[in-house]
């Protein structure tokens, strides 16, 4: 996206507002499809990194399924057009109803704790096909909120506890027909995906009935010049070797599944805002921008780091700013960044938002959520709407207008 399109994007939609590109998502997608070679993989998006309508048919539209974590994603999923079978649902510390909700819409089930399997079990049976995820104990990722495989996570169900597992499936007749994994994000290492690929390997031989295997993902994408960034095609040239060679063991052909979120979208996604002040200290330059923390929490919450440019003088001097927001608390999406001279008005880009961007947004200090655009055929389209302050208080209940109370506050 060049900087006069998105300019005159911030000039008809205002800002803050997130910009995507379709034709990034779609390349995207088709780079990973193409890395197995000859091995068909299926791509379940997952739709926690960006869940706008849009975005979704796209995605269906190549031929990927859903990877969704509650049972609102299941919805989500649906309304955009998919079919029950293509969406796995993979919840953590749900209610059980939530999980019942979702076999009665005939979506696939991905169990991660082992009293949930028992309980689902005893209600289900041998009736509905169910998948199991694994904690595989694997280190990976960076920051420690994206590794989600070590030993100490939440999610999925020890390798060491299959024994355990066979038990609970052999007693109530489970049929597991799926064994998945997911170890955390930003993996630049082919050979953590091969280690706990021999992982689950190892496990299908609990499984007679195994119908496909789901690697997760964690593929990491550039956010700065010579980033490191996961080798995709020697990933895929690694796995599809490894998965023939272990379906000729196992005896039949089974399907390779990956679940890719912010490979798919982060690098189609930009979040323009606009300066509001430019602020000289003793020791720093800030740029006040109309956005903060509410609109993008990860450089707060995981210490990411997204390129910052001005929109407005991309061939201006550059000068050292620290890039803050307008929220009553430690916002800050960069320090002493390089970026073109700045002044009041000025239109900054900060990249590679567009995955856990808007998805992560909140109406912290009553702020508005932004818009956002979709790129379609390099023509920008409206694809939802800047809240309003209706959106804020839409649910809110003032008891000195009830009637109900009122009455009460007379008897």
């Amino acid at each position: 996206m060049n900087s006069r399109l998105l300019e005159s994007i911030a000039g008809e939609y205002g800002t803050p507002v997130y910009v995507y590109d379709e034709s990034k998502i779609i390349s995207q997608y088709n780079r990973l499809k193409n890395a197995f070679g000859k091995q068909e993989v299926k791509l379940h998006y997952a739709m926690k990194a960006l869940s706008n309508i849009n975005v979704l048919k796209t995605l269906k539209d190549q031929g990927a399924g859903l990877d969704a974590v509650s049972i609102e994603e299941v919805y989500l999923g649906l309304r955009a057009g998919f079919e029950p079978e293509e969406i796995m649902y993979t919840p953590n510390g749900v209610a059980f109803s939530e999980i019942e909700e979702a076999v009665a819409l005939g979506v696939m089930i991905n169990i991660d704790n082992l009293s949930v399997l028992e309980h689902f079990g005893m209600v289900f049976g041998s009736l509905v096909p169910v998948c199991i995820r694994i904690n595989p104990h694997i280190l990976a990722g960076g920051h420690a909120n994206i590794s989600v495989g070590h030993i100490d996570s939440k999610f999925g169900i020890s390798i060491h506890q299959l024994r355990h597992i066979q038990r609970i499936v052999e007693h109530y007749k489970l049929h597991i027909v799926g064994l998945h994994m997911h170890t955390g994000s930003d993996i630049v290492d082919a050979d953590v995906f091969l280690q706990g690929a021999d992982l689950l390997y190892q496990a299908a031989g609990y499984f007679p009935e195994l119908k496909f295997m789901d690697f997760g993902s964690g593929f990491k994408v550039a956010y700065k010049e010579g980033d490191f960034v996961t080798p995709i095609e020697e990933i895929g040239t690694k796995i599809g070797e490894s998965f023939q060679n272990f379906c000729k063991e196992y005896g039949r052909e089974l399907e390779l599944w990956f679940e890719p979120g912010k490979f798919l979208v982060s690098e189609s996604g930009v979040l323009l805002v606009s300066v509001n002040v430019v602020k000289q200290t003793t020791s720093t330059v800030f740029l006040g921008v109309n956005s903060g923390q509410n609109h993008l929490i990860r450089p707060m919450f995981y210490n990411a780091y997204h390129r910052i440019e001005n929109i407005s003088n991309p061939a201006g001097q550059k000068k050292l700013y620290s890039v803050v927001g307008y929220i009553c608390e430690t916002d800050t999406f960069g320090y002493d960044r390089p970026i073109s001279e700045a002044k009041v008005g000025d239109v900054l880009g900060i990249y590679n938002a567009g995955a856990y961007g808007f998805s992560m947004s909140n109406q912290y200090n009553s702020r508005l959520r932004p818009a956002e655009v979709y790129i379609r055929d390099g023509v920008p389209h409206l694809i939802r709407k800047r809240e309003t302050l209706d959106d804020v208080i839409r649910n809110e209940v003032d008891l000195t207008l009830s009637p109900a109370y009122a009455a009460k506050m007379t008897e």
